[in-house]
């Protein structure tokens, strides 16, 4: 099959585009193939690969060579003869970079090498068609997955014209959810407090399972949302498999602080007490009840009792989805929640100094820890909190600090691994 480089992302096209082009001038030119789409995916990382290409720069800049960096994380460097001891000294800090994985450990054993060298003039059949079938390869891939995201918003347009809910429909639903295994569903959100410099502490994480993502793979064709109150005997449902999956610390983890959205009838349910009786008082106390506002309204009796009951037992419970419009109507304090999560709306910043200043004398009287803005997707959520006195946070774009903070640290350790590489030997004379 020819390949057609205007379908293939631009690395692979310029690196098809340069070798047809070297075909003329091959003479003193070789190629080196770094392997790191062999590396294990924590060191696979895009700034991890970025790291490794820059050490190439002085070479492209005295115009001795050309690197391309390929979507599979393959380094590929073309270079003048006159310029090979200085591309072995970079690669070999490159492997140095990556020393504790076992694509280095295993550097040439069963076809693992870490690099491949090819001489242009004498091997230039071979550097062909090994790019063609690279770029063949990935052009095959991004098919793929255009395919998939075609399939799944396929998927989702049917959803949201799905099969309503029924109690014929949903009693079909809970045999199914019954005989599936949801731990691949489990999600983990952090919740985190967030200094002026945007550097993310988490302080504990809420484990829920993804109902999008449960439609999508277990009940396909079913709105699940159709009909508020099956829907609410659905979640009960739910509940139990969560608890069952959290007493299996196999099945997920459930490692430091962690908040679990649940029904106030659950926590008054068997299942339950099964779930507490199974938790040392340390655990208890890690751990926080989410409840929602019209779960807890719609039986305050029950929640009154189910509150008194897990609060004695060591958990701390948490007010979930208050907005502006119900904060003005439900006072955390009388209710006796522990802590309470405010949705992050752009609305909070349209409505001025008054919203600013509620928000501000309430945080006084409760204190920053008892209040979480959740649903932060941009920085003028994180922002806006600050200026009213919250300090802790949820959502996507905390997500995001976190996993910044995450490469930060991760760029500093390569530093530091390549900053030692090129520090003479100590036992060198």
């Amino acid at each position: 099959m020819a390949t057609q480089p205007e379908k293939l992302p631009p690395q692979e096209k310029l690196l098809v585009d340069y070798v047809h082009r070297l075909e003329s001038h091959r003479k003193g030119r070789h190629l080196v193939h770094i392997h790191l789409s062999h590396l294990r995916p924590f060191n696979r990382r895009e700034q991890h690969i970025r790291m490794a290409s820059s050490g190439f720069e002085p070479i492209i800049k005295a115009m001795s060579g050309q690197v391309f960096m390929l979507k599979n994380s393959d380094l590929f460097l073309v270079f003048k003869s006159s310029a090979r001891p200085q591309v072995e000294t970079v690669v070999q800090k490159v492997r140095f970079m990556f020393s504790d994985d076992p694509l280095v450990e295993e550097d040439g054993k069963g076809g693992r090498d870490f690099a491949s060298w090819y001489d242009a003039e004498t091997q230039y059949e071979e550097i062909l068609q090994l790019v063609n079938g690279l770029a063949e390869a990935e052009e095959k891939r991004v098919i793929e997955v255009r395919s998939r995201m075609d399939a799944r918003q396929r998927l989702k347009e049917k959803q949201k014209k799905g099969e309503p809910l029924t109690p014929a429909v949903l009693s079909r639903v809970e045999e199914a959810l019954s005989r599936s295994d949801l731990s691949n569903l489990v999600r983990r959100q952090f919740i985190c407090r967030v200094d002026g410099k945007m550097v993310p502490e988490q302080l504990f994480s809420e484990l829920y399972i993804s109902i999008q993502d449960l439609r999508e793979t277990v009940l396909p064709g079913v709105n699940l949302v159709s009909n508020r109150w099956l829907f609410q005997h659905f979640t009960e449902t739910l509940d139990r498999r969560v608890l069952s999956m959290l007493m299996k610390t196999d099945a997920v983890s459930i490692s430091g602080d962690i908040s679990f959205n649940i029904n106030v009838k659950t926590l008054l349910s068997d299942q339950f007490q099964s779930f507490d009786d199974n938790l040392t008082a340390a655990r208890r106390g890690a751990m926080v009840i989410e409840l929602q506002k019209e779960d807890i309204f719609s039986d305050l009796n029950a929640y009154l009792f189910a509150r008194d009951f897990v609060q004695t037992k060591g958990y701390r419970v948490c007010l979930d989805g208050l907005t502006t419009e119900t904060l003005s109507i439900i006072d955390r304090k009388r209710l006796g929640i522990d802590m309470a999560k405010l949705v992050w709306n752009p609305t909070l910043v349209d409505g001025g100094d008054d919203v600013s200043d509620f928000l501000k004398k309430l945080l006084e009287r409760d204190g920053a820890d008892k209040w979480i803005l959740c649903r932060c997707d941009n920085r003028e959520a994180v922002d806006f909190g600050r200026s009213v006195g919250i300090e802790r946070y949820q959502g996507r774009f905390i997500e995001n600090l976190i996993a910044e903070d995450g490469r930060r640290r991760d760029l500093l350790k390569l530093k530091r691994r390549i900053e030692r590489s090129s520090e003479p030997d100590s036992d060198e004379e």
